[in-house]
């Protein structure tokens, strides 16, 4: 018998009972379907311990790195304190130290913190404004020591919270934070195998962090990075992009333009059909998609038809929502 700690509260789960047996017979909120692990609908995280090897069964490796599993699975071996999904999410205060433009309607915002600020390049954050109203940002950069959150924001056609970033934000304003959140990253193994990154408008945001994590961690095997946009002037950070090129044999950079003027230097269609136009073999790539709901979603498909599995296509679950 062992004791399963949620915020401040105790419950006993019995000898033989799974986590989301003895939290439902303690009537503790908790959305669950199958029961059998398939469906992922239970999914909680241990704060302190590392969940039971068969309760993490079929997650990705970046959810089981992160102490994820699934309750209908988890038969514990000690006490755990468990974080249900719905719980109030912890907010930090941090200072905007820039507010500026990356290309025509995106911005580039940094927020920093007093103290160190802990997540995984690609991963997201909500950030709040003082009436409620919550957006969620992946984070562009990797951890550093100057404990900076780095995003880029697109101002979006009758988007509140964007235009309140865009126009009213300013350096040395206060902004809430949430924890990180989401599995979209890179895990330091598997250094010879390929990574294909893949996105639209800011969703290179993502795409840059895990970038600069694999190559900061010395990946060996090739990593394509496609960004695409209808306009150039959509598109930025390319002269970045194309130096990281010239500085590493085993990075390749495509920009993409599904538009009408395509100059030299640009690949010329919808960005998953360049993709598929080149790859024909996805076996045993790690892939990463984020931007355009409808590009994520045939992305995923597509990928999962040329080889890649499952468990190896990233894309969070907020990019897929509008806001």
């Amino acid at each position: 018998m062992f004791t399963l700690t949620i915020d401040q509260d105790n419950y006993t789960c019995q000898s033989g009972e799974t986590v989301l047996d003895a939290l439902l017979r303690e009537e503790v909120n908790l959305s669950y379907a199958c029961k059998k692990g398939t469906c992922h609908s239970c999914i909680v995280r241990s704060i302190n311990e590392i969940p039971p090897k068969a309760a993490q069964s079929g997650l990705k490796d970046t959810l089981k790195i992160q102490n994820y599993f699934l309750a209908c699975q988890c038969f514990p071996e000690q006490d755990m304190h468990i974080k249900l999904p719905d719980q109030s999410e912890f907010y930090r205060m941090g200072t905007v130290v820039i507010n500026q433009l990356l290309n025509r309607s995106t911005i580039l915002l940094v927020v920093a913190f007093e103290d160190a600020f802990e997540f995984n390049a690609g991963q997201f954050v909500n950030v709040q404004r003082s009436d409620g109203l919550t957006r969620s940002y992946s984070i562009a950069n990797i951890p550093q020591q100057s404990n900076t959150l780095e995003f880029h924001i697109q101002r979006l056609a009758g988007g509140k919270f964007s235009a309140w970033l865009h126009d009213e934000v300013s350096v040395g304003d206060s902004i809430a934070v949430s924890e990180p959140r989401g599995h979209c990253f890179y895990i330091p193994e598997r250094h010879d195998e390929g990574i294909l990154l893949v996105g639209t408008g800011t969703g290179l945001a993502p795409l840059a962090g895990i970038l600069t994590d694999a190559l900061s961690q010395g990946h060996s095997g090739a990593i394509h990075l496609f960004h695409g946009s209808r306009e150039v002037e959509d598109l930025y950070r390319i002269d970045e992009m194309r130096q990281l090129d010239e500085l590493h044999s085993n990075f390749h950079y495509t920009p993409c333009l599904s538009g009408d003027q395509v100059p030299d230097g640009f690949a010329a269609g919808r960005v998953n059909d360049i993709v598929f136009s080149r790859f024909s073999d996805l076996k045993s790539w790690r892939v990463f998609l984020c931007g355009h709901p409808e590009m994520v979603n045939q992305m995923k498909k597509q990928a999962f038809l040329k080889g890649a599995a499952i468990r190896d296509i990233y894309a969070d679950a907020f990019l897929l929502s509008s806001h």
